[in-house]
Parts: C-alpha cells; sequence; structure tokens
C-alpha cells in the first residue's frame, strides 16, 4: 500500500499562507480564484473551499455571488450591490445619453473584475429591464433609458 500524506490541517496551512499574502500586499482585492489556489497547492476542491471558509470566519474575505472572493479590510468600503445594478449606475455617473454606446462586456469584465459571462447575465437583466437596447455577438448595447438615481441615506 502506498503512503500519501495525511491531508488534515492542509486547509489551515493555506489559508495562513493566503492570509499572508494579504497582509503582504496592501493592494489586493481580490483572492486567487479557486483553481489556482487548487493548482497552486495540489489540493482539492473541498480543501481549497476549507481554506477560504477558513478566512471568511476571521473577517479577511468574503464570498461574491457570481464573483472572486474578495479581500475585507477594516475602514474599507466595499459596493455590495449586484453587478446589474452596479452597471445600470454607470450610465448616470458617466453622464451616457440615450443612444449612446454602452461599455463592452470585455472592458466591464477588466473594471470590475469579474467573469464576462458574469458580466453578461448582468446586461442581460438589464436588457430585460428596458435599460440597454441591443446586445449579442458583435452588436452594441446602447442607452435605452437613463435609469432613476436612487438617494441612499
Amino acid at each position: 500500500m502506498s503512503q500519501q500524506v495525511n491531508p488534515r490541517g492542509t486547509f489551515l496551512k493555506i489559508a495562513e499562507s493566503v492570509k499572508k499574502r494579504i497582509e503582504d500586499d496592501p493592494t489586493m482585492t481580490l483572492l486567487p480564484s479557486l483553481a489556482e489556489v487548487m493548482r497552486g497547492y495540489k489540493v482539492s476542491r473541498g480543501v481549497a473551499l476549507r481554506a477560504f471558509s477558513v478566512l471568511r470566519q476571521e473577517g479577511v474575505a468574503e464570498p461574491v455571488p457570481g464573483e472572486r472572493w474578495r479581500v475585507v479590510r477594516a475602514g474599507t468600503r466595499i459596493d455590495r450591490r449586484p453587478l446589474d445594478q452596479r452597471l445600470a449606475e454607470l450610465i448616470t455617473t458617466e453622464g451616457l445619453e440615450v443612444g449612446e454606446a454602452f461599455p463592452s462586456a470585455s472592458a466591464l469584465a477588466e473594471r470590475f473584475g469579474v467573469s464576462r459571462p458574469t458580466v453578461t447575465k448582468a446586461l442581460e437583466k438589464l436588457e430585460a429591464a428596458g435599460v440597454l437596447a441591443g446586445g449579442g455577438q458583435g452588436k452594441v448595447r446602447t442607452v435605452r433609458t437613463v435609469p432613476i438615481r436612487e438617494e441612499h441615506s
């Protein structure tokens, strides 16, 4: 019978290693992807998820639906609104008018640090809501209506 390495505690070592990377790099805002952790530490998905869970329990990171895990730093304000709401806000913050081209899915994915499929889903929600028009392969999405900006108190 071949001897195997005991995986107990491996997730704790990974969590400590990632936490050290966060402490050493104050500009780090996203955790490595699950696939990167699995490859880099040669562990299963379950072990990588347990490491992320430890970071969450310690208040170092938090999951973001449809996105990579985010680093949590004391005193830093994080926009936790769904991506489609943040994209809709671009229309008003960038002064886009009805009929103007909306940024591409690729540009938005890079800007918000998410995957293109995640951006595409958010854009589809905005199209269904009547905020954007067009879209699809090779077609430029345009602003159909300017959303009313809500005041937050």
